[in-house]
């Protein structure tokens, strides 16, 4: 078995998928050995230190935090800063994330502390990629974030780990931190001034989101065309809607990559006369008019990643130290505006995704509109059929799944409010809306694994006559581990196996490029 490969952290930039690979395990971090970027780090914890020699005041240092910035701390009490203000934003509540969203938060917090402006030590550093390495992950509940300062009540659980506090996941256990750094032979950590206010106070949390929701988004993308494709090979669709002629005269450019997807699933260069294969002139706008719906979300990716990476590899605590100069820097790097409106814009289009994909589903089973196959894509022999239903109650399920969707596109940073005695009065909702977005993602892959169940029904109806090659892989993938639907029997099961099939990666929906 080949070792994963190393991602360093600290000078590279990293990218959407560097963080979704180390979140899924399929590589190791480490802490970029170049020494200039080790000397920035040593030099913002000299620089605080000579701050506070010098008997300058630093915010969550010498003084509380938040509305209690004017509240001196007396210097005998100094010393119990950091572990206090780990312990009261121990108020998290929800469903803890999955080990996947902890350890892209890990990261994600690791890329901006790495950058070597926020004066913690090069040990704390490392102690993030042990975390990471050995899979010891903080079990952080997913609500109680307002999304600035920071991602205050998540990032605590990142910090109480390292300090042997609270629990972490193991292997899909829950253990007490303590035991788990014990077990992995790692020692807990005693945070210094400003460590755990660096630790905290920054947009880590929503933008490990991002990174996740991101990616399955993309995925998502390309399964969308891919159905688009099945769909049209089974309801006798004209290919001749994605020309790339037409495409070009308006060249939006995830439009005409989406375009190019489809014609390559249905094996289409323009050689036909590409007129429909059924009675209809024009094919109706949920095949018609892929592109122009998919191709919205592939350019919302475009345009998110910019915001999502800039946000990844910042300096996004509170305060700054300047490791050159050695000033203290105060300002509000820790509002997640970017990340929330980068997530807000994409749940919209994920939903979006699931609408279409709900409509194809309902032409699929409707008579009237699936160029001749059975009503709900009944499988009985003939003389059976009145008393068979086949695809009518999954397709109930997927326009509940769409309605859930599409209600759940609300943008959350519409929804500020003011927290902490007005002092957080004009907050992100980031993590909200990364939350949001991560759920509604996952209705929407579940939509179209009951699409894609459908459409594999109608190519077994169809004895697969006109199917091209990405509905015959995507057929034969399926139906290795589901059976055609010859009588009417649960299909709950069914949904499961190829949803965890599609999330593990293991159905040829086709290339991303």
């Amino acid at each position: 078995m080949t070792e994963p490969r190393t991602i360093q952290v600290g000078v590279r930039p990293l990218t959407v998928e560097d963080v979704v690979a180390l979140a899924r395990g399929h590589a190791r971090v480490a802490l970029d050995p170049d020494p200039e970027l080790a000397g920035r780090v040593e030099r913002s914890v000299t620089a605080l230190r000579a701050a506070l020699e010098r008997g300058e005041p630093v915010y969550g240092v010498t003084t509380g935090f938040g509305h209690s910035c004017d509240v001196a701390v007396p210097d005998a009490q100094r010393s119990q800063l950091p572990i206090n203000l780990v312990r009261f934003h121990g108020a998290g509540v929800g469903e803890p994330f999955d080990a996947n969203a902890s350890a892209a938060i890990l990261v994600a917090r690791l890329a901006s502390l790495a950058r070597g402006y926020s004066s913690v030590r090069p040990r704390v550093l490392q102690g993030l990629c042990d975390l990471l390495n050995h899979r010891l992950l903080p079990r952080i509940p997913s609500q109680g974030s307002v999304g600035a300062s920071g991602d205050l009540t998540p990032l605590s659980y990142v910090a109480a780990v390292l300090t042997g506090e609270r629990e972490a996941l193991v292997d899909g256990d829950v253990r007490p931190a303590e035991q788990a750094l014990a077990d992995a032979g790692l020692v807990p950590l005693q945070l210094q001034p400003k460590e755990s206010l660096a630790l905290m106070n920054g947009t880590s949390a929503m933008t490990g989101l991002a990174c996740l929701a991101h990616a399955g988004a993309l995925r998502l993308s390309r399964l969308a065309a891919a159905l688009t494709a099945m769909a049209c090979d089974v309801m006798r669709g004209s290919p001749a809607h994605f020309d790339a002629r037409l495409m070009e005269l308006k060249p939006h450019p995830g439009q005409l990559t989406c375009a190019r997807w489809i014609r390559d699933d249905l094996e289409w260069r323009g050689s036909e006369d590409g007129r429909p294969r059924s009675a209809r002139l024009q094919d109706r706008y949920s095949l018609r008019c892929a592109p122009q719906v998919i191709g919205v979300a592939l350019d919302a990716l475009d345009f998110g990643r910019r915001l999502i990476e800039t946000e990844l590899n910042s300096v996004n605590d509170n305060p700054i130290v300047d490791p050159d100069d050695g000033r203290v820097l105060y300002g509000g790097h820790f509002y997640g505006g970017h990340v929330a409106f980068a997530m807000d814009g994409l749940k919209t289009v994920v939903a979006n995704l699931g609408d279409l994909l709900d409509r194809q589903l309902l032409l699929l089973c409707d008579p009237a509109t699936n160029a001749g196959l059975p009503t709900n894509l009944v499988g009985a022999p003939a003389a059976e059929s009145a008393s068979h239903f086949g695809f009518k109650a999954m397709q109930i399920t997927s326009s509940a799944l769409a309605a859930e969707a599409l209600k759940l596109t609300m943008p959350a940073s519409a929804f500020s409010r003011s927290t902490e005695n007005h002092n957080q009065d004009k907050v992100s909702m980031g993590t909200i809306a990364a939350r949001d977005c991560l759920q509604i993602l996952r209705w929407t892959e579940t939509i179209g694994v009951i699409h894609l169940l459908a459409l594999c029904q109608a190519a077994d109806l169809r004895q697969l006559e006109g199917c091209h090659a990405r509905t015959r892989a995507l057929h034969a993938a399926v139906r290795a581990s589901v059976d055609p639907h010859r009588a009417d029997r649960r299909m709950d099961r069914d949904i499961t196996r190829i949803l965890d099939a599609y999330r593990a990666d293991a159905l040829p929906i086709g290339e991303l490029s």
